[in-house]
């Protein structure tokens, strides 16, 4: 029976494998892979043989048709990635779907995760937790899907590029700058670091180069406690129910009521009024 096996490999130190991952991609007759150079090292070290192809974000259309043939011929087929598990924050979910869609199986074959390794080693809540890949390049973009998962009670999970980090970082403080926050990099390697702070504490040790911009990062980002947020007057009213209060209660012109109720909310001005025009 044909197989495509999905198969988590170390994200730095390679003795974090398992048995089973190693036996696998021994037996199969093809792993594909993003790098074949970087899966070329993981098999070298465990003397594996199976030939390797190249499945990435630029090819994966091309890669997939070649697969889908090999299934149908019978073969096992292995997909890894550079570091850590198929299809999270790497491309392999269409592929499933193509896959599943075709009745092959999907075996998965579970292995290292680095938001995850950094979650626990962070001290950080995990009893609710987010996981948001890369964010968007666009500073508006980034601010906006910041601002959203930063309200909520979940701990935010993020990956950055040495490049962006203290872009990023700097994103955070404007929203919250008492946030606490975890950041990792180098993780399960050499110079494993993780550490965990207030956001501004953070940015200040990676400006002090204590935190070096090299290798991939985790961000993780403390919720919410919703128990402990106060409660507002306007909740539960649309936001043209919440100027009309002021219009009609406080006697304000509309416009001041409209900057008001952008207050409350933390809102831009500028979508409250749109709202309440619209709607009247």
């Amino acid at each position: 029976m044909s197989i495509l096996y999905l198969v988590g490999t170390p994200i730095g130190n390679l003795e974090d494998i398992t048995y089973r991952a190693v036996r696998t991609l021994t037996e199969v007759d093809y792993i594909f892979c993003e790098d074949t150079r970087v899966t070329a090292k993981l098999c070298q070290h465990y003397q594996i043989q199976t030939p390797l192809k190249s499945y990435h974000e630029h090819n994966k259309d091309k890669s997939s048709e070649q697969i889908l043939r090999l299934l149908e011929e019978g073969k096992q087929i292995a997909l890894v990635s550079d570091a850590g598990c198929p299809c999270i924050s790497d491309p392999g979910y269409e592929l499933v779907n193509q896959v599943r869609e075709q009745d092959f199986r999907v075996e998965t074959i579970p292995g290292p995760n680095a938001a995850i390794t950094a979650l626990m080693t962070s001290g950080l809540p995990s009893y609710k937790f987010v996981f948001l890949g890369f964010l968007p390049r666009h500073a508006k973009e980034k601010h906006e899907v910041l601002q959203k998962w930063m309200s909520r009670e979940s701990t935010s999970m993020i990956y950055e590029s040495p490049y962006r980090i203290k872009q990023t970082v700097r994103a955070i403080a404007e929203i919250d700058p008492e946030r606490k926050v975890a950041i990792g990099r180098e993780l399960t390697k050499k110079f494993e670091q993780v550490e965990t702070n207030q956001i501004e504490v953070i940015e200040q040790m990676l400006e002090e180069e204590k935190i070096p911009q090299k290798g991939e990062f985790v961000i993780l980002i403390e919720g919410i406690d919703e128990s402990s947020q106060e409660t507002h007057w306007w909740e539960g009213m649309d936001l043209n129910q919440h100027v009309e209060i002021y219009i009609k209660e406080h006697d304000m012109k509309s416009k001041d009521a409209i900057k008001q109720v952008s207050v409350d909310r933390k809102m831009k001005k500028r979508d409250v009024y749109e709202s309440y025009h619209v709607e009247k």
